[in-house]
Order: C-alpha cells, then structure tokens, then sequence
C-alpha cells in the first residue's frame, strides 16, 4: 500500500512539472475582456434637456417641453408635480431622485416616481445646508449629495430606509475645485474633482481613512457621468473636447481601462442604464436629441476539449473510489461506514482534516478576499495552530478513547441526553445552512462563469456527484478522495501563482514591490478596534473556537475518530496543523497575486461580475487549454472534500443521535442503510439552500459563512468547554448558557457591535460563562466524571 502511494504521488510531481513547463509557452492575452456595443434609442423631441435618468426601469428626461418616459419605441408625456421645483434628477438602478431648488441652489432631495400617466414625488428631510454645483448619487441604501456652501464643500449622505433618515455630513475632499461627478461603490465615495495641473482628481472617501487621493484621471469627466458598476467598479465618460468614450475604475486596484466599441459626441446629459450607459448628443436640426445606448458585453468563455476531458476524468476517479469501497465494504457495519473500521492512518487522517477545513471557501472566497484587502485573517491559521497543538495532547486523545461514532456523545455522558440531543441538532442546522449552501454555491459560481452552465445546473450536478460516492463509500470513501483531492487542488493553486507571477513584465520583483507598495501583504493588526480583524480577536477566537471547543465539528472529529488509537488521533492534528500554515499562505497569496496581475491588466476584468468570481474569471480568461480543466477540478475538489464530509457527518449524527436512540429494533445493518438515505437527503437539503443562497447578490461569500456559523453554531460549542474543563457544570446550566448565548449573539449581530468574525467567540463565552453561573445555582454532578474531563485523576 505504502509504496503503491510513492509511487502514485511520485507520477503526480511529474506531472505537475510538465504541466509548470506550460508557462512558457502561453502568455495571458492583452485584449479587453468587456468591450462595449452601442446600439440607438428613438429620438428625443425637445430644444433643451434638463436631465437624463431611469425610473423604475425606464429612461425619463426633463425637457424645456415636460416630462419624457420612453416607453417602447416612443417617448411618452407625463405629467410633473404642481409647483415642483426639480434642479437636477439622478438615478441608480431602479430608484430615481430629484434634486430640489434652482439652478444655483438645491434645498433638498425627493424619490422620484412614475406611473402611467405622471411622476411624483416623495421628500426626504431637508439638506443640513443648501448646496451650490451640487452632485448626486445613490446606492441600494443609501443617497449622497455634494456640493459647495459659504462655509466650503461638504458630502451629505442618509439612508432612506432607517427609522428616522438623517443626513450625515461626510466632510469635504481636500481639494478646491468643484465636485464634477460623484459614485458611491465598495463602501466608499468617490468624487471628481479639477486639479491644478490640468488632469482631474478622484478622490476617495471610506469610514476609515477619510478624504485621500485615489488617482488621478486619464482624460476629463463629463459632468454627472459616473456610475458603479457590478461590485467594485465605477463607469465613466471620459474625453477631451466634444469627443469621449467610457472607461472603468476598479476601485480596488485603483486601474482605469477603457472599453472599446462606443463613442459619445457632444454629449449634454448622460446616465447609467442596464449593464452600461445611455447619453443625449443634440441632433443637427436643432429640435431632438439623439439617444444612445453603450452596454457592457460580457461573453461566457467556454472550456475546451482538453478541459472537459481533465474533468471528467477528475469525477470518474471520485465515483470509482466510492465504488470501490462500496464493493469492498461489508454494509452490515456501522464502525465502517462512519469511522472507517477505525482503521485510517494518521496522516491520511491529518491530509483528510485539512481538505475538509478548506473548502471552496478557502479556492474562491479567500483569495477574493485576499484580492479585495490584505492577509489580516490568515493570522488566524497561524495562530491556530498553537491551538491544534494543545488539542492534539489534550483533547483529542480523551476523546478518542471514548470510542465515539457521535462527537455528541460525550454530552450525554457528561450531562444528559437532552444536551445530546439538542446540541447535535444545532450542529446539524450549522452544517447544513452556514456551511454547504456556501460551499456549494461558491464553485457553482466559478461554473457558471466559465461554462455558461447556470448555477443552478452547477448545483445540481456538483451535489449530485458528491452524494454518490459519499453514500455508496462511506467514511473511507471519504477520506481517500480527500486524500486525491488535497492534490488536486494545491497543485492547481500553486500553479495559478506560478502563472501569474511569469505572466508580469517584470516577474517576481514586480509582484513584490506592487504587493508592498499597496500593504497588500499586511498580516497582523495590533489595535483594539473591535469592529475589525485584529490580532487580539484571533487569539480570542482561536481561543475559545479551536483550544476550549474544537469538538464541536462532527466534521473533524469524525476523522480522527477513524483513526486506529488514540495516540493516532494526537498524531493525525499534529499532521493537520503542519499542513495549514503553508497551505493558508498559497490562498491568499493567490489573492495578492490576482491583485497584481489586475492592476497591470485592468482590461481584462470583468465589471459585472462579483469579487468573488475575481478567481474564477482568472482561470477561465488567462490560462492555457487543459490547465484550465485542472484548476477547476481543483474547485471541485475543495468543495467536493467539504461537502462530502459534512453529509457524511450529519448523516452520522441523524443516525446515531437520532434514529438509534428513538427507533426500537435497529440494528447495524439497519442504522447503516438509514444513513445512506439520510447522505442523500441531506445533499438534496444542501442543493436546495444553495440554490436559495444564488437568488441573493452577496458582496462576500466568506463574509457571510462566517456570520452564519457564528449565529448557529457558537451556543452548543460551549457545552464541551463546561464538560471538559470544570467540574462543576450540569445539564440545567447548559442548557441556559445554549439558549442565552444564542439570544445575545442575535442581538450583537442585529445591532452590529463587532465584527462578524467574532460572533463565533462571543457566543461560546456567552455560552461558557452563563451556563457555568447558571449551573450553580443546581446540585452539581453526582456521576463519575472519570475519563470525561482533562483532569485525569477524577473520579
């Protein structure tokens, strides 16, 4: 067996060396990957135009001759308010506003509305001052209003939909000239302005830093032209003289790169519409205005042969171990199918707990998030690890010793069965909501933007393989694929990185002086801020996440519980955290290397596609025929080894939580078939939440997996903590500390108190720390806590 493996892993290094001599071979193409198409809307009749907008989906203009919705193929009247005093009109999206006063100065801000016949008009409080050369924008929540008053130039902002909507006052940008256009994206505000050495400014507003200059602009920007677009860009018209042609920001790499395929001339209003934009030139009668429309044009880039072939051969060796192991296997033993016999090496143990702990999250979120700001959270791996050490000594083996199936288990033991009880079916919602909605969204994502297949489709067809050899093969099916898959995919992520950096001009001192220049390669933050991803937060999760509750994960535990002793279990963490530093530092360098790579290429960004596509886009766009195929079969490994985990565990748990303790006459026979179904029904649970989760545009999905677990998942954790560490913890006092901790996260996460990366924690010390105060006020334990805390000596 060992050295069939040597020899496996042997033929597998030479291909990826065959595969690394790639490289030299194919370049990343300079072609802009989003051209633009113009297309002409039917003519406006007017003399003047006052402004150009959409409302609720329509392009409206305000003209010397009224109100002006097109409807069709033609332009419809609509009636104005009565007395309406509109100084200017914008919109984002579906939503319209008007500005309110005269031509020198605005007063106020209403939403605007069409219906068949006329358009009203809905105020929100008055401006804190009224605003001359006023600019505005708006996003999804909020509006933003700029402009100059006798004191200076002030950025007011409000949000519609809160209680009672005030306006803030955001300050001034450090520059003199009037503000020439405005866009609110990735959290910031973005305004325009004239410099002094004859190019525009744009500058940056963000609730941490303030004003700062962002860059400066390639051309002049037509008044009033901006609008964000897709996550993390924003669409200008930029030009010298009557003639302009729009460009994109990319507000994260602070690149401009002008898009191909439409022209503006003597353009007098302009707005955003659709997937790009739509502008008013006077027409030569002088009595109409001539309406063009330039939209973004975003093609599917398609796999090839080659990649096909790669993936398939990927998921045939997936269902050809589940079949094997299916054939093999005995199905009468419930210690095979959910421990594996207890049989499953260390290593391969260790191998299998880190392709679980990384999962599509780790392929396409943390290099997106990576991409999108700096390497602050993989403090985390390195500091867990210390954590893993006190685990694989002290925790790990006490438990491993109690010859579990279900983590949950030792809660019965330790408490009562209600705690069991209780405990895993939390775990069970966890799993399921926080963990495979995302992880199956996330490569269904990198699907869809490659092959044109929809995620729907790419969910389907995603779960649908997993649930297979998952249910056909058991634990052991589970940890070999893991095995296959680890392989897989930190083969393909270490080649992108090797891509990236060859494709740079000037290769590795490129990469490294833009990654340094731009804090990009930032680890640790020692502030006390609460609201961010600090050091000191770290510690505080690791502490109360990995070295107090680290039995938590049913996931986890279970493959060290297939492990032959409980010395091999030990050894298996130790094997896992060896593995997690390296393996994190690839991930986000993939991040880094993607941030590099796009601010020397920003034409070849997609504009309408998420930050996290950023990595899918990359693969799809940028690599060679085949390489293509490999790394997204690595995308489906880091899902597939997660995913198949969880069914597998909650499977676990269903049965032997669950169906054993309430169904009369199981056998092992019974409870194993139980199981199988349940992997299956679980899978389709899986498939239907992540097809829910599709229906949402998220700004981050690690963002929001790490939200989910912390509000699901942090009360029952705690129970472990009281078991194992005291003494004097019963099951009344669990049970509040569970219920109470879950009721305060929810009211830290609805109020916002901290960041979410801390939910996890505060909720396992909510937990701990009520259910031990709690628990004092009951007799304590009378049974014998020998083997089930680390203090060896009680009995």
């Amino acid at each position: 067996m060992r050295g069939a493996g040597r020899r496996f892993a042997h033929q597998l290094a030479w291909m990826a060396v065959g595969a690394l001599a790639l490289l030299v071979a194919w370049p990343a193409s300079a072609d802009t990957l989003t051209p633009m198409r113009a297309s002409t809307l039917p003519a406006l009749q007017a003399t003047r135009l006052d402004a150009l907008l959409v409302a609720d989906g329509k392009p409206l203009a305000l003209t010397d001759v009224g109100a002006r919705q097109l409807d069709g193929n033609q332009w419809k009247s609509l009636d104005l308010p009565q007395d309406a005093r509109i100084a200017a009109a914008f919109s984002a999206g579906p939503r319209a506003y008007a500005l309110l006063g005269d031509a020198k100065e605005v007063q106020g801000v209403a939403r605007l509305r069409t219906d068949a016949k006329a358009i009203a008009l809905e105020g929100l409080p008055p401006l804190p001052q009224s605003l001359s050369h006023a600019q505005a924008t708006a996003n999804d929540t909020s509006v933003v209003v700029a402009g100059s008053a006798a004191d200076g130039h002030h950025v007011f902002q409000i949000s519609p939909g809160d209680e009672k909507p005030t306006w803030v006052d955001r300050g001034a940008w450090p520059a003199s000239g009037e503000a020439t256009s405005l866009a609110v994206q990735t959290g910031g505000i973005f305004v325009t302005t004239p410099s002094d050495h004859g190019t525009e400014a744009l500058w940056r507003w963000s609730a941490d830093g303030g004003w700062k200059k962002r860059s400066d602009v390639p051309g002049d920007v037509l008044p009033s032209t901006a609008r964000a677009v897709g996550q993390a860009h924003i669409l200008y018209l930029l030009g010298k003289g009557d003639t302009a042609g729009p460009a994109t920001f990319q507000t994260i790499t602070g690149s401009w790169a002008p898009l191909p395929g439409a022209s503006a001339n003597h353009v007098v209003a302009a707005t955003g519409w659709q997937d790009g934009m739509l502008w008013a030139s006077p027409a030569s009668d002088g009595t109409s205005f001539a309406m063009t429309s330039a939209q973004i044009q975003s093609s599917k880039l398609l796999l090839r042969w080659l990649d096909w072939i790669v993936i398939v051969v990927y998921l045939a060796a997936m269902i050809g171990i589940g079949l094997y192991f299916y054939l093999r296997e005995k199905r009468n033993s419930t210690s095979s199918f959910f421990v594996g016999g207890r049989s499953i090496p260390f290593w391969a143990a260790g191998v299998s707990l880190y392709a679980a702990n990384t999962s599509s999250i780790s392929f396409i979120a943390i290099p997106a998030k990576a991409f999108e700001s700096n390497w602050q959270y993989l403090t985390n791996n390195l500091i867990a690890v210390f954590g893993l050490m006190f685990v694989a000594v002290w925790i790990v083996p006490l438990l491993r010793r109690l010859d579990l199936m279900s983590v949950f288990s030792y809660l019965e033991t330790r408490f009562h069965p209600a705690i069991r009880m209780l405990a895993s079916a939390l775990c069970i919602v966890t799993q399921i909501g926080s963990r495979m909605s995302v992880i199956l969204f996330l490569p269904a994502l990198a699907i869809a933007t490659i092959t044109g297949i929809s995620v729907t489709w790419s969910v389907i067809l995603m779960g649908g393989f997993t649930i297979i050899y998952t249910a056909m093969g058991g634990m052991k099916a589970v940890i070999w694929t893991d095995f296959v898959q680890v392989i897989v995919k930190m083969g393909g992520a270490i080649f992108a990185i090797g891509f990236i950096v060859w494709s740079l001009h000037g290769g590795v001192g490129e990469f490294m002086h833009t990654a340094m220049a731009e804090n990009k390669m930032k680890l640790l933050d020692f502030s006390f801020d609460m609201t961010k991803a600090t050091v000191w937060g770290f510690i505080f999760l690791v502490l109360f996440d990995v070295v107090l509750t680290f039995p938590k994960d049913q996931v986890l535990m279970q493959r060290t519980l297939s492990t032959k002793s409980d010395k091999e279990a030990g050894r298996s963490i130790w094997a896992f955290a060896a593995i997690m530093i390296p393996g994190g530092f690839v991930f986000y360098m993939i991040g880094t290397a993607l941030f590099v790579f796009y601010k020397a290429h920003p034409e070849r960004m997609n504009p309408l596609l998420p930050i996290d596509a950023t990595f899918p886009l990359f693969i799809a766009a940028e690599l060679p025929m085949g390489v293509t195929g490999l790394i997204i079969a690595g995308i489906f490994a880091a899902a597939m080894a997660t995913l198949s985990g969880i069914m597998n565990s909650v499977a676990t748990l269903i049965s032997v939580d669950f169906y054993d303790r309430l169904t009369e006459g199981t056998t092992q026979k019974k409870s194993v078939f139980f199981a199988e179904i349940m992997t299956v029904i679980v899978g389709l649970i899986g498939i239907g939440s992540a097809l829910l989760l599709s229906r949402f545009d998220v700004h981050s999905l690690f963002d929001v997996s790490i939200e989910l677990a912390g509000l699901l998942g942090g009360g029952f954790a705690g129970a472990y903590t009281l078991g194992m560490f005291t003494r004097r913890a019963n099951a009344q006092g669990v049970a509040i500390g569970i219920a109470a901790s879950i009721a305060l996260t929810l009211v830290a996460w609805s109020f916002k108190l901290v960041h979410p990366y801390f939910y996890l924690a505060i909720s396992i010390m909510l937990c701990i720390v009520i259910g031990y105060v709690a628990s004092l006020f009951f007799p304590a334990p009378t049974r014998s806590l020998k083997g089930l805390t680390i203090y060896r000596d009680v009995e």
